[in-house]
């Protein structure tokens, strides 16, 4: 019996139209079928079926194939995303790419039109194993971390991790990870006022030569030429995040709002902002939902630009923008619940850290969503760091940063009004993710207190674990009553299914 669970809880750039061609997400389709990658590949391009699905999925230029592939003219040497305005080029003059690096490697450059880089990523949906999919994110990580602790990461050697790479995506590790650097960089020179130097030391390149030698080489520009015509003084980093339609800004909207800390977090009709701590400092972002173009127009303001593409990638998963909403109804659909009771759209919110949604998870224990967000408040005021970025736009008041892991541990916490019980739980929690240690489920389940619904919360909220169907929570199993579901059938999405069962509770 748990003895944790709660009572509920629930571009417009100047470019000639022969620069035509953009990165798509794959979302299942009438039409195109989930190609396993490492069969799409035949030296690099897709051919055979494959090519004909994707050029099907080109000529419509439907949104829901935005990071899915993405598309090069021979031509012209460009490769563009699927949604690319531009002319249609003729199909005996395009080839077909499930990676951007894939395109960029074989000596396309990017469009600067539909600008490939910033297509949602689709590594999840391409149809790989859990292991190459896990590469593929540890690849992409900036700093970049060596090939032999990506591999020692992964439990394989580095062999075998460059055989997996070269066989799914026609890739080196070291060329992969190379490429998705630049693609960074160039999304910085393209959508930010940062000045150069400051863009290379985020894209993790030691100087502005280093920089402008991988741009110039696989963008085939310099990075004045790829920059953007603005006003460089400005302090703050704007970016535009893009989702596969339809997102349904509402029920996120609602489920932030109603959990949002304050002092930490608000949300407005159309924005999701909050501080941050960034290496030990304060830090600022939001989040603005731009429905006409498929994504969140951001900003972020950092003391340490080191940071800058963890937090695009936390914002990323908080906001939920890699979900293929078709796949998840789908399998919502399979799990027994009608179409008419779907919410279209539906995303899972994340929380920003792991640490958090533990936090959030123990103070939550038996009482209403609510009353733990109010001792989660009471955390911030307490231990939190004050927030030192100031931002005209955010509510009154003193704001936080929510507290790390050593501030939690070593307080007494005589200030929370819950059980000493409670307490030493969080205590212990917090303990074990000090010096910016992840403790393994197991850990965390030793903890006295600590239940399998707390860390499948953890797991739901903070890990974003799309798998995870919380079956001891109360307003599952009364929605599961009412609206009787085969959870397995759901996999690998169960954690939407919870979160649909919580929106039907809402009705």
């Amino acid at each position: 019996m748990n003895t944790d669970k709660p009572a509920s809880d629930h571009s417009n750039d100047a470019h000639p139209h022969d620069d035509s061609i953009i990165e798509h997400p794959f979302v299942e389709h009438p039409f195109v079928e989930h190609p396993p990658v490492g069969d799409a590949v035949e030296g690099e391009a897709v051919t055979g079926k494959h090519h004909h699905a994707y050029a099907k999925a080109r000529v419509s230029r439907d949104a829901r194939f935005d990071g899915r592939f993405f598309v090069a003219v021979k031509t012209t040497g460009i490769f563009c995303r699927p949604i690319c305005p531009a002319k249609l080029p003729a199909e005996k003059n395009v080839a077909y790419y499930n990676h951007a690096a894939q395109a960029m490697n074989d000596g396309f450059r990017p469009c600067l039109r539909c600008r490939p880089d910033s297509a949602p990523s689709s590594f999840a949906w391409l149809g790989v194993g859990t292991t190459v999919a896990r590469a593929l994110t540890l690849l992409s990580d900036i700093p970049v971390q060596s090939i032999s602790t990506i591999s020692d990461r992964l439990g394989i050697s580095e062999r075998y991790l460059n055989k997996l790479m070269v066989s799914h995506t026609g890739l080196s590790p070291k060329q992969y990870q190379d490429l998705q650097r630049v693609l960074f960089a160039k999304q910085l020179l393209q959508q930010s006022t940062l000045p150069l130097i400051d863009i290379a030391f985020s894209a993790g390149y030691a100087s502005i030569r280093q920089l402008q030698r991988a741009v110039q080489t696989y963008c085939k520009k310099t990075p004045s030429e790829l920059r953007s015509k603005r006003n460089v003084s400005l302090p703050e980093i704007s970016l535009r995040l893009y989702f596969r339609p339809p997102y349904h800004w509402g029920q996120v909207r609602e489920f932030l709002a109603l959990r949002a800390i304050g002092g930490v977090e608000t949300i407005t009709e159309d924005t999701y902002s909050r501080y941050i701590c960034v290496g030990g400092e304060s830090g600022f972002i939001s989040a603005t939902f731009n429905e006409r173009a498929n994504g969140f127009d951001v900003k972020i303001r950092l003391p340490n630009l080191a940071y800058v593409y963890k937090t695009v990638e936390q914002i990323k998963q908080l906001l939920d923008l890699h979900a293929a909403p078709e796949l998840i109804e789908k399998s919502l659909q399979a799990a027994g619940l009608a179409d008419s009771l779907l919410t279209k759209g539906l995303r899972l919110p994340g929380t920003w850290t792991v640490f958090e949604s533990g936090c959030r998870a123990i103070v939550g224990q038996q009482v209403s969503v609510k009353a733990a967000i109010n001792q989660a408040g009471l955390l911030a005021q307490h231990l939190g760091a004050t927030a030192t970025v100031e931002q005209a736009d955010f509510e009154g008041g003193k704001h936080y940063c929510f507290p790390e892991p050593e501030a939690v541990a070593s307080s007494d916490l005589a200030f929370l009004r819950m059980p000493n019980a409670r307490k030493n739980a969080l205590r212990d929690f917090a303990e074990l993710f000090k010096n910016g240690n992840l403790p393994s489920h197991d850990e965390i389940l030793s903890i006295k207190g600590v239940g399998q619904w707390t860390l499948d919360y953890l797991k739901m909220r903070g890990e974003r674990d799309p798998d995870v169907y919380l079956a001891g929570d109360l307003i599952v199993r009364k929605m599961a009553g009412k609206h009787p579901v085969s959870p397995q059938e759901a996999a690998p999405w169960q954690s939407y299914l919870t979160l649909q069962l919580w929106q039907l509770s809402n009705n």
